[in-house]
């Protein structure tokens, strides 16, 4: 009896240190790892993995950035998450102490803007129609994430950015920052230039080693302003996805991939295919090894093909 009981006694006392040390070990385990790389003077990177969001990797999917300038800190996209937002400000931290003047967000995508409640309000600013996207997508995009990343998203709300921006040149601390209204990836897509120091920041313009994402692609938007970045003099090249380039690389993957995804649904809704003959062609080997394929290239026709399927049929239908 007296060894039963301290067996039993035994198996609570470790079963109550396992439940006490648990929020340690989870706090541990939401660690995003961030590690700033310097790609030029005064501009930090924190590559993103070349994965789709998970529980394992909590979102960090997405390149964020900063500048360091004499009026203070622009953070070029916040992250996915409160967590994420709260690890690249204290990343920023170690190398600047400097108030955070603004926080540019590139589009209303989830992984681009949901670390917004880390930085102060009045700094996060955004296009008028990337504001108008997360007010009316936000919340549902930050419950999606919950499903898809789990406990890296705790006390996570989606903030609209405060300020609205216009294009044109934002001069800051010594920093001449050039604002690109742009569109393609969705309807209204920020491009980021710093003229004083070639870097162009592209966001979910440019991906490059990990194939695009498209639930709100307008494939033939998205080539003009791939070719409107294309034709600025920049020295770094920085994607939304995928690593730092010093060419152009990452625009001519981009642009290659729209083109053949483009052709593919147009060709597939012509020859009278449907949605699941579609799903089972095979990738051309120049896309066959980009980072999550083919879910992205299964993701983007049932993005894309209803609107081919919808192109041919329209003329038919007047004809009639």
């Amino acid at each position: 009896m007296k060894t039963r009981l301290a067996i039993v006694t035994h198996l609570l006392f470790w079963t109550l240190i396992l439940i006490l040390g648990l929020p340690s070990a989870w706090s541990a385990e939401f660690d995003y790892q961030l590690q700033p790389k310097a790609v030029a003077p005064d501009t930090w990177v924190l590559q993103g993995r070349l994965e789709d969001f998970s529980f394992a990797n909590g979102g960090n999917i997405v390149n964020t950035a900063f500048i360091t300038t004499a009026d203070g800190v622009v953070v070029i996209d916040s992250g996915p998450s409160l967590r994420y937002g709260q690890q690249l400000l204290a990343a920023i931290r170690k190398v600047s102490a400097a108030p955070i003047a603004r926080v540019l967000i590139t589009h209303h995508h989830p992984d681009h803007f949901l670390g917004n409640q880390a930085f102060p309000p009045a700094s996060i600013a955004a296009l008028p129609g990337t504001i108008q996207d997360i007010n009316r997508e936000g919340k549902a995009f930050a419950e999606n994430m919950y499903r898809l990343t789990g406990d890296w998203m705790a006390g996570t709300e989606a903030m609209t950015p405060a300020a609205p921006l216009a294009p044109g040149t934002l001069e800051i601390g010594g920093h001449r920052l050039e604002l690109l209204a742009l569109a393609g990836h969705t309807g209204t897509d920020l491009g980021v230039f710093d003229r004083t120091t070639g870097v162009l920041f592209g966001g979910d313009l440019v991906f490059y080693q990990r194939a695009p994402t498209t639930p709100h692609a307008r494939i033939p938007a998205w080539l003009t302003s791939l070719n409107h970045l294309a034709a600025l003099p920049f020295q770094v090249l920085v994607p939304g996805h995928g690593p730092v380039t010093r060419d152009g690389a990452p625009l001519r993957q981009t642009r290659d991939y729209l083109l053949w995804l483009d052709q593919t649904m147009r060709d597939g809704a012509a020859a009278g295919l449907d949605m699941t003959e579609m799903l089972a062609r095979p990738l051309p080997p120049a896309f066959r090894d980009l980072a999550v394929q083919p879910e992205e290239y299964r993701r983007s026709v049932a993005h894309l093909f209803p609107a081919a399927e919808q192109a041919v049929l329209e003329p038919a239908g007047a004809r009639r």
